[in-house]
C-alpha cells in the first residue's frame, strides 16, 4: 500500500472560530495549532501547509491558572543595549490580550518557513466579534476550563 502524500494545489481550507472565554491559554493554543497544522484531516502531510484558518475571539477573558497572573514573564529584547523589555502575564493581559494568545499559539507551530506560512492563517480578537462571518467559520468547542 502506497502512503498518501497531498499536494498543496488540492488542499481545501475550512475557517473554525474557538470562543477563549473562560477557558486556559495552553488548551486553546494548543487546539488552534492543531487546526492550523491540519494534525485534525486525515490527509495531513508534514511537509505541505494543509491546515485550515482559525478565529480565536474573546482574548480578554482567557484563563490564567495557577499563580501564572504574576509569575509568568514575557520579553522582549530590540537588540540594542539595554533593550531588554519585560511584561507580566497580568499585564499582557490587561494591555495586550491579543498578542498574548499569539504568542501561545505561534510558540506551538513549526520554527521555520511553513510555520510562519500557517501562522498567517490565525486571526485573534479581543472581544466577541470578528469580521469573517462571509466565510461561516464553524465554531470548535475547547474541552475544560481549568
Amino acid at each position: 500500500m502506497k502512503t498518501f502524500m497531498q499536494a498543496k494545489e488540492t488542499v481545501t481550507r475550512n475557517w473554525y472560530v474557538i470562543d477563549a472565554k473562560d477557558i486556559a491559554l495552553g488548551r486553546v493554543a494548543s487546539k488552534a495549532a492543531t487546526l492550523l497544522r491540519g494534525k485534525h484531516k486525515v490527509t495531513y502531510t508534514p511537509h505541505i501547509d494543509c491546515g485550515d484558518y482559525v478565529i480565536i475571539i474573546n482574548a480578554k477573558d482567557v484563563l490564567l491558572t495557577g499563580n501564572k497572573l504574576n509569575d509568568k514573564m514575557y520579553y522582549d529584547h530590540s537588540r540594542y543595549v539595554g533593550g531588554l523589555r519585560e511584561r507580566n502575564a497580568k499585564t499582557m493581559k490587561e494591555k495586550y490580550p491579543v498578542e498574548m494568545v499569539e504568542r501561545a499559539v505561534k510558540g506551538m507551530l513549526p520554527h521555520n518557513r511553513l510555520g510562519r506560512q500557517m501562522y498567517k492563517k490565525l486571526f485573534v480578537y479581543e472581544g466577541a466579534e470578528h469580521p469573517h462571518m462571509a466565510q461561516q467559520p464553524k465554531e470548535i468547542k475547547v474541552g475544560g476550563t481549568k
